[in-house]
């Protein structure tokens, strides 16, 4: 399997999820199934069926977090040098050419992209054109209303 990238806090993200999910979510199920068990009959046993359901859910989310924690290359940004280059985990003022509003984003991994904290996807248009960018650079980014310039301000490892 391929490296993927991620921010240093994806990473902290992604294994506290994992220790809730085995700590506390694992023997919840697990108790939930064997008082379903206790009720008798499991052919016609909600509770049973509900818990199983749970428990094959939280495994492959188990599975799915272990295997992306294992492929992860982890990557501060405190610790990048690139020189004012735009890379992963950097983050961008940027300001928009037509109108003039100003944006500020920081290049993280498809797991962890979240537009509502400014954190874009590597994968997105607007980070795919940013790569390899400087403060003055102006580059073009293909969106759903159509082509928009964005001039990078600053860049930063955050």
């Amino acid at each position: 399997m391929n490296s993927v990238p991620i921010t240093k806090h994806g990473a902290e993200l992604l294994k506290e999820e994992l220790s809730r999910l085995k700590t506390k979510e694992r023997p919840a199920i697990i108790n939930a199934i064997s008082e379903a068990r206790a009720q008798g009959d499991l052919s016609e046993n909600a509770e049973y069926d509900a818990a199983k359901e749970r428990q094959s859910f939280v495994e492959g989310r188990i599975a799915d977090l272990e295997g992306k924690l294992g492929a992860a290359q982890i990557i501060d940004p405190m610790l990048l040098d690139a020189e004012g280059r735009i890379v992963f985990a950097s983050t961008v003022d940027l300001a928009d050419l037509e109108s003039g509003d100003k944006v500020t984003y920081q290049i993280v991994g498809v797991d962890e992209a979240d537009l509502k904290e400014s954190k874009v996807s590597i994968t997105s248009p607007i980070a795919r054109a940013l790569i390899g960018k400087y403060a003055g650079d102006v580059v073009e980014v293909q969106a759903p209303s159509g082509v928009r310039e964005y001039e990078v301000l600053e860049v930063r490892y955050i």
